[in-house]
């Protein structure tokens, strides 16, 4: 990549999008936002992006689905995943999808632009002393089972025998911290 990049913003979050797009303009960056899935296609037809901070969760789609055509118009461009959901299912799904990087909210500019520019991963990333706690481990295990269900919530509360209000309240919530 060259110092300054070209970076679409996807967030449908218009306050958090354009306050990142002015941090990252006043380091140089050239920015374009879009808030919705079709726009970020749209932009990435028409221009070449160095780089793409993509939001987790989209209102009409979840940010995992964006990866592949997003990877298939602009394969050189770097694409990181940045949530308020975080969870160990969603970020090996969106490795696996074509995502260079995957970050929890929230996150600085400076950590942001470090993810991007790293071109390997970090072998030398501490290990936690501590196990997960059973709350986090929920959050995880709800996580997997929803990506294998394709995010429906309806199977997915089936498949945990859940009832589907209690799991769409789990999952309102921001993610156990460890």
């Amino acid at each position: 990549m060259t110092d300054a990049w070209h970076i679409l913003v996807v967030d449908d979050d218009a306050v958090y999008a354009r306050s990142l797009a002015t941090a990252l303009t006043r380091r140089g960056h050239r920015v374009v936002c879009a808030g919705d899935a079709e726009t970020a296609l749209a932009r990435a037809q028409t221009e070449a992006f160095d780089a793409v901070i993509l939001d987790l969760r989209l209102a009409t789609t979840s940010g995992l689905t964006l990866i592949p055509p997003l990877r298939a118009l602009a394969p050189q461009a770097r694409i990181l995943l940045l949530t308020g959901y975080a969870s160990i299912a969603t970020a090996v799904e969106a490795i696996k999808l074509g995502a260079t990087h995957y970050l929890p909210k929230p996150s600085t500019v400076d950590e942001i632009l470090s993810a991007l520019g790293r071109e390997a991963g970090d072998d030398q990333v501490p290990v936690q002393e501590t196990p997960l706690s059973v709350d986090r481990l929920e959050w995880e295990h709800i996580q997997r089972v929803l990506a294998a269900h394709g995010g429906n919530l309806s199977a997915t509360a089936r498949a945990l025998k859940m009832h589907r209000r209690t799991l769409q309240r789990k999952l309102a919530k921001r993610p156990v911290r460890d």
